[in-house]
């Protein structure tokens, strides 16, 4: 047994209650961000590791991986090893590697800022020149590849893009709805996520403050409050 499985080993010693130590398999793997995984097959446990984090500390492995037997088994994770590793993926030389590892190995599905009902680069100068003295430099505008009602929109930074669900591209949604989301989506350019106390914090006070500036918020809230109940109707099967 490798050191990464007697870390592992150890997980389930503290973790698994009177369970039987199973044989597990640790490795790296070149995981496009920092992405980890635990599996069982055949009673044999399989753990990939994101090679982002072959050269952490051991304090740091052990961390993890009583973090991945926490998440196999059901159980809380011990606060000690919460913290460690949580520290340590926030770090700016993990989160560097991270944003890296996903640009070079990751893969972002574009289709076209022309929708069949409305245009998002035409949208975008609107709001930049109105909301933002037009110095927001132009990210790459697409509309989602299905409809999607869990999420509207979605900026990403690593690939510079703003994806906006296709649910939105229709004439029975107004235009200033999608220029709300839109604008959601510009807010995040304009405001860095935060880190307080180990978390991240994107919808910081700067970020609602100027989300309110837009004239139709309240009336945006309510077709906000009407795509949840959508979500929460039952579906036909």
């Amino acid at each position: 047994m490798n050191d990464l499985s007697k870390y592992f080993a150890d997980a389930f010693r503290h973790l698994g209650g009177n369970r039987n130590i199973p044989a597990i398999e640790v490795r790296f793997y070149p995981y496009a961000g920092l992405h980890h995984t635990i599996r069982v097959r055949s009673g044999r446990v399989y753990v990939r590791l994101s090679d982002i984090c072959n050269t952490g500390s051991q304090d740091v492995l052990r961390a993890l991986a009583f973090v991945l037997v926490a998440r196999l088994l059901g159980k809380r994770v011990p606060d000690v090893h919460d913290r460690v590793y949580r520290d340590y993926s926030l770090t700016p030389e993990v989160r560097r590697a991270a944003d890296i590892a996903r640009r070079r190995r990751g893969r972002k599905r574009i289709s076209s800022a022309q929708g069949v009902t409305y245009e998002l680069d035409r949208l975008f100068s609107r709001l930049n020149k109105k909301f933002f003295d037009g110095v927001l430099e132009k990210p790459t505008l697409t509309w989602s590849q299905r409809k999607t009602r869990t999420i509207l929109g979605h900026h990403d930074r690593v690939y510079e893009t703003i994806t906006i669900s296709k649910t939105l591209d229709s004439p029975e949604v107004p235009e200033w709805f999608v220029e709300y989301i839109l604008y959601h989506e510009m807010l995040h350019m304009k405001h860095a996520a935060r880190f307080i106390n180990g978390r991240r914090y994107y919808h910081t006070a700067a970020f609602r403050q100027d989300e309110r500036r837009f004239p139709q918020y309240n009336e945006a809230q309510r077709w906000l409050e009407r795509f949840a109940r959508r979500r929460r109707m039952p579906r036909a099967a």
